[in-house]
């Protein structure tokens, strides 16, 4: 089957489509032939070599997290699946490549896709989706009445966290360019900051939650927003110790990790807050339940460009420019491109 191949890691490397091995199921696993996949600053990342440490891929191997498709077969053991289901899913750390024609995924990790869904728009939500349930549902416990400030809430992770926050019964405060201001109001949001021309540190105060997926400045000033006893979540780092415990990480990465986040974890509890980082798992019982918040109108997918199979690296090249409203597409069943 055709596939892109990442042969050695590298930054800003391209792609290499080529042919690989058909993947056979496992028992526990269900044969997805891919319609559409998606992108994500994590594959950029991990091609970089920057999560070498803790997501040790050893190339030549296949990136791609998210994905819409049909079943095709199904392993011995599987029983939630058949043949002809349409599916959608991020699959687990160790067992991504979904920047191919075919992909195996554990039972656990796939979903129906949303009926009101094209292949296109269901694969732009597995990774993003589940990353702001995580955040928003399990960690944070974000409740009505909150204050919730989400950053960049024109990504892939802001339009739909925005969006469920809204559904929670927040207050939702998001920075973003003003050029995407009308789109963040769109989707929900109360409170909109120029992040060009506005500091969101001296405008806001009293937050229960802050969503950070910006750098390390921008992390550090969101402490300033938060009320005592509040919450700093990251998704973009540092690690803090309790991701390595849960990783099972040996020792010396532990004791890095431990280091690196020491600053922030710091000046947090000095100010009050907790501090945590959160690396989404995959969870297909989660993404039924967002299923259902697709279907009934409360969340819906934001899509910038939708590009063909063909051109996966310029896709990719596009992901890297920071520029994405919402989540760039691979389609491999139309021929259309951006």
């Amino acid at each position: 089957m055709k596939a892109y191949i990442l042969e050695r890691y590298g930054k800003d490397l391209a792609l290499r489509l080529g042919e690989v091995e058909e993947p056979v199921p496992a028992a526990d696993e269900v044969l997805v032939e891919i319609h559409a996949t998606a992108l994500n600053q994590l594959d950029g990342k991990i091609r970089d070599g920057a999560f070498k440490p803790i997501l040790p891929y050893k190339p030549p191997f296949l990136l791609g997290h998210d994905l819409a498709g049909m079943v095709v077969s199904v392993g011995a053991g599987v029983r939630r699946f058949k043949v002809g289901d349409a599916v959608y899913a991020r699959p687990r750390d160790g067992h991504i490549g979904s920047f191919a024609e075919r992909i195996a995924v554990n039972e656990a990790d796939l979903a129906l896709k949303p009926d009101n869904l094209s292949m296109e728009e269901a694969a732009s939500l597995p990774l993003v989706a589940l990353t702001v349930w995580q955040v928003l549902v399990e960690q944070a416990q974000l409740k009505a009445g909150q204050k919730i400030l989400i950053h960049a809430g024109s990504g892939g992770v802001g339009t739909i966290a925005i969006q469920l926050a809204k559904y929670l019964g927040a207050t939702v405060a998001t920075t973003t360019s003003a050029a995407n201001a009308d789109l963040v109001r769109s989707l929900g949001a109360d409170v909109v900051i120029d992040y060009k021309t506005q500091d969101f540190s001296t405008m806001l105060r009293g937050y229960d939650v802050v969503l950070n997926s910006l750098d390390a400045r921008t992390l550090e000033a969101s402490l300033k927003v938060l009320k005592p006893g509040g919450k700093l979540i990251s998704i973009s780092g540092p690690p803090d110790p309790a991701f390595a415990k849960k990783q099972g990480l040996n020792v010396i990465l532990r004791l890095v990790l431990r280091l690196l986040s020491a600053s922030i974890r710091r000046k947090a509890k000095r100010a009050n807050v907790d501090y945590s980082f959160l690396f989404m798992r995959a969870d297909g019982g989660q993404l039924k339940r967002i299923a259902k918040l697709i279907e009934d109108g409360t969340v819906r997918p934001m899509i910038d460009r939708v590009y063909s199979f063909q051109e996966l690296n310029a896709a990719m090249a596009y992901v890297d420019s920071g520029r994405a409203k919402g989540k760039v597409v691979v389609s491999l069943k139309n021929g259309s491109g951006s």
